[in-house]
């Protein structure tokens, strides 16, 4: 009997030296965002009616604000936009720094909602893309539910069909010249993933652990029970082994991870319209055509922010 227990506790232990624990390496709070990333004033590559500001114009229009607990990205609600001139003023944000094997763990409280929307929290290498991968954690368009979770690559990158996971598979080629750059996508198993019914919820956790191996994405809503206390409390240390089946699995068995992903910049954005917002903006709920709601609306992005409690960041202990 002694024997058998020395040989449990044994085989426990080597389970848990298996389990690759990953160290917190970056927690960005509050004023954090403003230093760990910088404001991309570019034309959106999605043809967007948008306009990304600068950092000095993002802050003196209060598209950005930060407090102790709290950092805030929104659109503009106030000006009725000429149809001839730039769209309306939002922010992108990028990490300074670019990962490769790491966790992201998001605490968001609220993200944007309303018609014409089309807000993401994603991971890429922009000077290289899509050879360099892409990863959405978070993505939608015109407040319609749950989340979309997808991966683009260049060709040769697919994913199996079954596979442990609780959302549902979409399309499963992840090359962007295949099926109009749909990627390969999952969708959330809960409405209150995404949009309106996200925020009634008070937002929730969500974490993409990527690896050689696999990349996975979990959510879980604010009054989740099964919410890991690591990620409740951005502890030190965490053991994604223990996190349960991921919302979203990537696995390299039919695609090699390690030749189609270079290290990652996260970031952070807010567009309206473009080529899916705006492609798709017919088939919803929504009123006018997407150019000139955003237009001639400006009350209805009064929702139209981010509210992030923290973002942790990962690496391999």
């Amino acid at each position: 009997m002694k024997s058998a227990t020395v040989a449990l506790s044994l085989l426990s232990l080597a389970g848990s030296a298996l389990s690759a624990p990953y160290l917190l390496s970056d927690k960005i709070v509050g004023s954090d965002f403003y230093r760990e990333f910088n404001f991309e004033a570019i034309s959106d590559p999605t043809h967007g009616r948008v306009n990304y500001t600068d950092a000095a114009t993002a802050m003196h229009q209060n598209l950005t604000f930060a407090s102790h607990d709290t950092f805030i990205l929104r659109s503009d609600f106030k000006t009725v936009l000429d149809p001839n001139g730039p769209g309306r003023n939002s922010a992108r944000i990028r990490t300074n720094k670019a990962y490769s094997t790491h966790v992201a763990i998001f605490d968001v409280r609220h993200m944007p909602q309303g018609c014409g929307t089309w807000p993401a929290i994603w991971e890429t290498d922009e000077a290289s893309w899509p050879n360099g991968g892409e990863i959405d954690i978070v993505e939608g368009v015109n407040d319609v539910m749950p989340n979309a979770m997808t991966v683009h690559t260049g060709p040769n990158c697919t994913m199996p069909t079954t596979r442990l996971e609780t959302g549902t598979p979409a399309l499963n080629d992840c090359d962007t010249n295949a099926n109009g750059n749909a990627g390969c996508g999952v969708h959330a198993p809960t409405l209150n993933s995404y949009g309106p019914d996200f925020n009634a919820n008070g937002g929730g956790w969500y974490a993409v652990e990527r690896t050689d191996n696999y990349i996975k994405i979990w959510f879980w809503p604010r009054n989740a029970k099964n919410v890991p206390i690591g990620v409740r409390l951005g502890s030190l240390i965490i053991d994604t082994t223990l996190w349960g089946i991921p919302t979203a699995y990537f696995p390299n068995t039919q695609c090699d991870l390690k030749s189609h992903f270079d290290a990652n910049n996260i970031i952070i954005n807010l567009t309206f319209c473009g080529d899916w917002a705006g492609n798709v903006y017919s088939q919803s709920t929504c009123p006018s055509t997407c150019v000139d709601y955003v237009n001639n609306n400006p009350a209805a992005f009064a929702d139209a922010y981010f509210d992030f409690a923290s973002l942790n960041i990962y690496k391999a202990a």
